[in-house]
């Protein structure tokens, strides 16, 4: 059946009778309603498959073949996919037929996530939830402009901090913020830079600073230091420190927030979403200060100056819930640490045998790989070559490898960029270290003999542009 027929459902709804009937047309659906753009470039690199089911941190194709998964769906799949207890919490849900989304009542489940949730960082004293992680950030904005009565938050180059238009004025990528002007009047600093944060603060317009203390696309980890030094600047000159911990919380980076990686810094907001939701449901939380959240809902004709109409709902309440359960039943903070520093350090000792890698960096199990310039006048022609067709296309060749030959999901972590992220789930051990080394040394073996996987990545350009054709 093609998209153009008419799909006759059963009595009722059958969603497994729906998918078996039209789950083959994923690609025809996807190009023809929503962003053609995902289509043609799954396409042309190959990425097109067909994942019928995912377990931990593997997917499985039609076909059965397994795939390690070290993309873990933007870090959203924490705890691997369909972790049973996640998933038993969302039937009990269900099950309990619960009165959700009353809005003039007060329901006990984000009360107790939010208790859950404070635990983790004591100074923090309420909580919002919302949807997402740039939801998280919008609340936040908000609340530090309303809080401190001044209107300019200061962001870090290259940061992400979401891509509706409050965050993306603070989104320190132009590529996502070519075409949307005009956006928040805020002012981008070079990461991990003192001197120009007090520059800007001494204009005295400032409400906050908003910073990931590792960033998502570069994977850069704010200077030691830093985030304690910036938090005192800001108080000083009466601004607020805003951690985004969308990517980097609840454990991914070996710490339960990235922040606690520096003794005495405590944000004055705290986003995250991402891993919270267990892979199932949409959440956002804007962690704050009690004196913030008290200026922003400061009396009852205040009460929904800020809300969110599928906030707190029961399965995102429950998802939470059993993840947090599930971080500390499982010790998932431990062992993200314990497994990131087992990948990053064998990786990082592969930079003095392979030139084309210049640098590993991370913390627990958020890892960037850089690939740059080598030394030998062979390799550099090669280099030379890619660069001159586009910044970002020897990683990209190397992702594509890691699929093709040995069934690998990674990613390029941005545009123009030479660098691979790894942020696989919180959950795996030491058979997933051991594959992906395996297969990344292959890789660059491969590499650095000459031109083999250019070779083969142009094999997979033509390959899918004749099937595209066909």
């Amino acid at each position: 059946m093609t998209s153009d027929e008419t799909f006759t459902p059963p009595e009722g709804f059958d969603l497994g009778a729906l998918l078996k009937a039209r789950g083959g047309e994923r690609y025809a659906l996807q190009n023809r309603y929503l962003n053609p753009q995902l289509n043609r470039m799954l396409h042309t690199i190959g990425f097109d498959k067909v994942y019928e089911r995912g377990s931990g941190p593997y997917l499985y194709d039609s076909e059965g073949n397994e795939y390690l998964d070290m993309l873990a769906g933007f870090g959203v799949i924490a705890l691997g996919r369909n972790h049973p207890v996640v998933r038993q919490a969302l039937h009990d849900v269900l099950d309990l037929e619960l009165a959700d989304l009353v809005r003039f009542t007060c329901e006990p489940l984000p009360g107790l996530l939010a208790e859950q949730l404070l635990s983790y960082t004591p100074h923090l004293d309420r909580v919002f939830f919302g949807n997402s992680g740039t939801e998280a950030v919008e609340t936040a904005l908000k609340f530090a402009r309303f809080a401190t009565g001044k209107p300019r938050i200061l962001y870090c180059e290259h940061a992400f901090h979401g891509l509706t238009t409050g965050s993306l004025s603070v989104n320190g990528e132009s590529g996502f913020r070519d075409g949307f002007a005009p956006l928040l009047p805020d002012t981008a600093i070079p990461f991990g830079d003192l001197a120009a944060l007090d520059r800007e603060l001494r204009r005295g317009d400032v409400a906050a600073l908003i910073v990931e203390p590792i960033q998502g696309k570069t994977v850069h980890a704010t200077p030691p230091g830093y985030l304690g030094a910036a938090q005192e600047l800001l108080h000083k000159h009466k601004a607020l420190l805003i951690a985004d911990e969308v990517q980097t919380g609840i454990g991914r980076t070996g710490d339960f927030f990235a922040y606690q990686n520096e003794p005495g810094v405590e944000p004055d907001l705290v986003c995250a979403a991402k891993a919270l939701s267990g892979g199932y449901i949409p959440i956002g939380a804007t962690l704050g200060k009690e004196w913030i959240f008290a200026k922003v809902y400061s009396s009852m004709d205040r009460v929904l100056v800020h809300s969110a109409s599928f906030g707190s709902n029961a399965q995102a309440m429950a998802a939470g819930l059993a993840t947090l359960r599930v971080i500390e039943d499982e010790d998932i903070v431990a062992n993200a640490r314990r497994l990131g520093d087992s990948l990053r350090e064998q990786l990082a000792a592969l930079t003095d045998r392979y030139e084309l890698l210049s640098d590993v960096r991370g913390r627990g199990l958020m890892i960037g790989i850089e690939f740059g310039r080598p030394r030998s006048l062979r390799l550099r022609t090669s280099w030379a070559a890619l660069q001159a067709a586009r910044v970002g296309l020897f990683a990209q060749m190397v992702v594509v490898a890691l699929m093709h030959r040995h069934r690998i999901l990674t990613q390029v972590s941005g545009d123009n960029l030479e660098v691979i992220k790894l942020i696989p789930s919180l959950t795996i051990g030491e058979r997933e270290v051991d594959l992906f080394v395996s297969a990344f040394t292959d890789i660059l073996d491969d590499a650095h003999r000459g031109t083999g996987l250019m070779s083969d990545f142009g094999r997979v350009l033509i390959k899918q542009a004749v099937a595209n054709r066909g």
